[in-house]
């Protein structure tokens, strides 16, 4: 039996430790308390939990606030498991308010727990009967396992080729042939040496990874150039012409608050440079984030918790021009709720989609795709599992026009972390693909397409730097596709669309002609020594009248060279009556005679070797010119070769506003609908009219 002294020593260091205790709790709240307010929950929560385990049970005020805050932190990192757990000790000692039984029973959807969230949902229902995300979150917690059990066409893959043991997310395609992929990953190769505050992992960094010609995808490797720093580098995206990038930066500063950033940096040698922030708002106490450009490349699209929003993250844009960036714009219903809106993109067809958890779905972060409806209105669609999971789903990038490419989720990661997959949707997809280039050259990077549809489809798309483009077409639909570019004609091709049983591909060539420079007419015939063309050639000549009629203001000099054999009359009088016979077929096509001027040069004008043909025939160089002095110095059959490039017929533009005015000067039969849109009223190109 302890002594009377005994007893109170025990008393006495129980009265320490206890002490100590409370002090050691408090100084951890305390810590904490700094942490969260700078937003780094993982290190907040680590304090939390600290001051959670250091105070005694019978303190059940004190245990159950600590429970609280450490439940809202590892519900902000994505640890489900550890957050409902925390939140389970606060709503045992009563700390848990209306609002945090709601963020509980959202997590218990994230974590699959479907029927103890409908048991939540249905009590929380009766406190908040009109509160959208408790609705919504009854509409989820009864659907999701139906949902689930019914599946979809999708099909999933996790990418092993691109995670690692941390986060990887927010793929991004880029190149012609998508054949490059951008993403963030904390991974171990990222940049700086500490953890961040925020994740527990180090900071994000954008990596990429190269496709092969066999289709397989190379080791990640980080970006070698200013673009990644020691801070977070997030969600990324390009501009359409694949020039910029709009990334995600979070600045960490010991006493300032972490807020994201939107930052952009550009492309020279192929080397992304040092990012510079880009200002949406004069906002400091905003985060801006997730950004996407639309299709068109006239609006960015971003993420934000500034004032004016519908509660937790809203959806934002902001319109692009050449003098900057105005006019920011919430996008509003239906696609912002008091939940969360996150991770915008476009599929190539203008779908948008983006991820959300305050509209029913199956937990966490969902993703929904937004379509324009004949009202002028976006509706929603949740394209269901296994694309969505009880997880967080976000971060869609497409691979074309069809429905498949990388996402990113965390489903299935007892730490949160997030990882890198697949998907393919086998829909039907009808594509338009066309090629603009340079007659007898190479692909012109500036041009564009105008598509006219019978349906009252009216777009206008630039090229990627391959010179393509895309389009995704309806069966059914007459369309008229126009290929432009400053400097050259224009080319028109046309095309119906039928229904089909598998998706399918419509390839259209675009040779545009130079307004500067003589463009060759490329299999023209005559008989031998004389001006009579050949059958041959007819096909060569109707490309050309189709032409003539695409550009019906323009007029043309039709010209004709032979190689230097014969006399100088003989090949000036052969040459003078061949174009003459070119241009005898034209009219009798129906061309105008004054538009055209036949002109025989003879050998007098031999032909300068372009890039293309060089390539073609490695004796020759560049801006070599045929003349009788470099073709005799050829061997033989090089110089039979360079005869037959010598005797070539040609066009070159003379004017460009042929019968567009009057005798007064006024523009004749002004068209009452220019192809250019209502915001390119400056837009000079408005010569011709597109009709079906």
């Amino acid at each position: 039996m302890l002594s009377r002294k005994q007893t109170y020593l025990l008393m006495a260091v129980a009265v320490i430790v206890a002490m100590l205790h409370s002090c050691a709790a408090d100084t951890a709240m305390r810590k904490g308390e700094k942490f969260l307010s700078m937003g780094e929950y993982y290190d907040a929560a680590e304090q939390f939990k600290k001051a959670y385990s250091k105070t005694p049970t019978a303190e059940k005020t004190l245990r159950g606030q600590r429970a609280l805050k450490m439940a809202q932190c590892y519900r902000h990192i994505s640890s489900t498991q550890k957050a409902l757990s925390a939140y389970r000790n606060a709503i045992r000692y009563e700390a848990a308010s209306l609002h945090d039984r709601l963020d509980y029973a959202r997590l218990l959807l994230k974590n699959g727990e479907y029927k103890n969230a409908l048991a939540e949902f249905e009590e929380l229902n009766d406190s908040m009967p009109n509160n959208i995300l408790v609705n919504n979150g009854l509409i989820s917690a009864r659907m999701a396992p139906k949902w689930k059990e019914q599946g979809s066409d999708y099909t999933v893959k996790k990418m092993s080729e691109f995670n690692s043991r941390r986060s990887d997310y927010s793929p991004m395609l880029a190149g012609d042939q998508s054949e490059r992929l951008y993403f963030s990953s904390t991974r171990n190769e990222a940049q700086g040496d500490e953890l961040s505050g925020i994740t527990g992992a180090k900071p994000g960094d954008i990596f990429f990874s190269d496709k092969d010609d066999k289709g397989k995808w190379g080791k990640p490797q980080t970006i070698e150039s200013g673009l990644n720093t020691e801070y977070d580098e997030g969600a990324c995206c390009l501009s359409p012409d694949g020039g910029t990038m709009y990334l995600t930066q979070c600045l960490s500063d010991p006493s300032y608050p972490r807020y994201a950033q939107i930052v952009t940096s550009s492309r020279t040698d192929a080397a992304w440079g040092k990012p510079a922030p880009f200002t949406i708002t004069n906002d400091t106490l905003s985060s801006y984030a997730h950004p996407a450009v639309s299709p068109d490349g006239e609006w960015l699209y971003f993420v934000s918790d500034m004032p004016g929003g519908k509660g937790g993250l809203d959806i934002w844009r902001i319109r692009l021009s050449a003098n900057g960036a105005a006019g920011v714009e919430n996008l509003g219903d239906p696609i912002n709720t008091p939940g969360n809106e996150m991770f915008p993109t476009f599929r190539p067809n203008g779908d948008f989609y983006f991820s959300s958890d305050g509209h029913p779905g199956l937990g966490g972060l969902d993703i929904f795709i937004a379509t324009v409806g004949d009202d002028g209105k976006y509706h929603l669609s949740h394209p269901g599992y296994p694309l969505n999971s009880q997880g967080d789903d976000f971060g869609m990038t497409f691979e074309g026009q069809h429905n498949s490419g990388f996402f990113s989720s965390n489903r299935g990661d007892g730490r949160g972390w997030d990882h890198i997959y697949s998907f393919y949707n086998p829909e039907i997809v009808q594509t338009i693909r066309g090629w603009i280039y340079e007659q007898e050259g190479y692909e012109l990077t500036t041009g564009e397409a105008r598509i006219v549809g019978s349906d009252g489809t009216n777009v206008r798309i630039g090229v990627r730097g391959d010179g393509s483009f895309e389009y995704v077409v309806k069966p059914g639909v007459e369309y008229v596709i126009l290929g432009s570019c400053d400097g050259f004609l224009n080319h028109k091709e046309e095309i119906r669309i039928d229904s089909v049983k598998a998706s399918e591909t419509y390839d259209l060539q675009f040779p545009l002609a130079s307004i500067s420079a003589p463009v060759l007419i490329d299999n023209i015939f005559y008989e031998f020594d004389k001006a009579r063309l050949l059958p041959e050639s007819k096909n060569a000549l109707d490309s050309l009248v189709i032409m003539l009629n695409d550009n019906p203001n323009i007029t043309i000099e039709l010209s004709a060279h032979t190689d230097f054999r014969g006399s100088d009359t003989y090949n000036k009088t052969l040459s003078q009556k061949r174009a003459e016979s070119v241009v005898a077929y034209l009219v009798g096509q129906g061309i105008a005679a004054d538009r055209l001027t036949p002109v025989g040069y003879g050998e007098e004008r031999p032909k300068k070797i372009r890039r293309k043909v060089a390539e073609r025939y490695p004796w020759l160089k560049e801006n070599d010119v045929l003349t009788e002095d470099f073709i005799i110095k050829l061997k033989p059959e090089q110089q039979e070769t360079a005869h037959a490039l010598n005797r070539r017929t040609e066009f070159r533009v003379l004017r460009t506003t042929y019968n567009m005015f009057d005798k007064d000067g006024n523009l004749k039969n002004p068209p009452k609908k220019p192809v250019v849109k209502e915001e390119d009223e400056n837009d000079e190109d408005v010569f011709f009219e597109i009709e079906l």
